[in-house]
């Protein structure tokens, strides 16, 4: 059984839409089958078809979690463990935490313990996120995160060819959390904070008109790196929100090329019980994505 609240976004949709969006991975013949069965409550009531669901309302689900998460739910790639961490591949259509469905649940699912994630990246990006394996572990990295000794590095293919081969782009971001946007400006403004962002070009390909950048955040904002390639006309090939529709369906992309690939531990403190990761770096195989 589960429990989850319906949030403000899903106010007066149907209720598959929510399922959907929360288990992306549910087997739809198998969801109907469910609402048939009247194995669907909402706010404790049996329901046996897809009904418009509102804000706050409670959805209790009777189905196995096999159904829910799929068959493959489980396989999250793991880069990385030792005692005290983990570092995973995330894939794509998947929150790092949420109400139910997520990257945590199924890695604490998998390991029948709680797991801590230190950091998170958005639901459509690929790629790595470093978990700790206990309290002690999770306080460090969180600090350590703070202090800017721990860099996180992407990879994107963006549409464009730009002039520098190095740049430090300095902006700032306002979050529009009713319509899950961000908006970026050359100036300060009121509620906008300040970001960040690095790149480096790895490769370009003047014929298609594109190139691979590596991103080095020395701040993390929601969807800053979408946003703000796009705003300097370098939009990711493949992002659907900040991206070129028409760019898109001329590569093929349905998917945002957009990776977490490299994490550095840069400690320059101490560490306590994570003093033997001062200096590592943990990465993708480039060449396989």
């Amino acid at each position: 059984m589960k429990k989850l609240n319906v949030p403000k976004k899903y106010n007066n949709k149907k209720l598959s839409t929510f399922i959907f969006d929360t288990f992306p991975t549910i087997n739809k013949n198998s969801w109907y089958k469910a609402l048939r069965k009247k194995d669907v409550r909402i706010n404790n009531v049996k329901i046996s078809s897809d009904t418009t669901i509102h804000s706050g309302d409670e959805i209790t689900l009777y189905i196995n979690d096999s159904l829910l998460l799929g068959n493959d739910s489980l396989n999250i790639p793991i880069i990385y463990e030792d005692n005290n961490i983990i570092v995973v591949n995330k894939p794509e259509e998947l929150e790092v935490t949420g109400n139910s469905f997520s990257l945590t649940s199924i890695l604490v699912q998998k390991f029948e313990k709680e797991v801590y994630p230190c950091h998170r990246i958005d639901r459509n990006t690929k790629g790595l996120v470093l978990f700790a394996k206990n309290e002690i572990a999770l306080k460090i990295l969180l600090n350590k995160f703070k202090n800017k000794e721990i860099e996180k590095h992407y990879l994107a293919k963006v549409y464009g060819v730009p002039k520098k081969v190095h740049d430090i782009l300095e902006a700032y971001l306002f979050k529009d959390s009713k319509k899950s946007l961000v908006y970026i400006s050359d100036e300060p403004k009121k509620n906008y904070s300040k970001i960040i962002t690095e790149y480096k070009v790895l490769s370009s390909d003047k014929e298609a008109n594109s190139s691979i950048l590596e991103i080095n955040l020395h701040t993390g904002k929601t969807h800053q790196i979408r946003a703000h390639l796009a705003h300097i006309g370098f939009p990711i090939i493949g992002d659907g929100k900040y991206g070129i529709n028409s760019v898109n369906k001329a590569f093929g992309y349905k998917k945002q090329y957009l990776y977490s690939y490299l994490i550095k531990f840069n400690f320059k403190t101490d560490s306590s019980i994570l003093n033997y990761l001062k200096g590592k770096e943990i990465s993708l195989d480039i060449s396989k994505l």
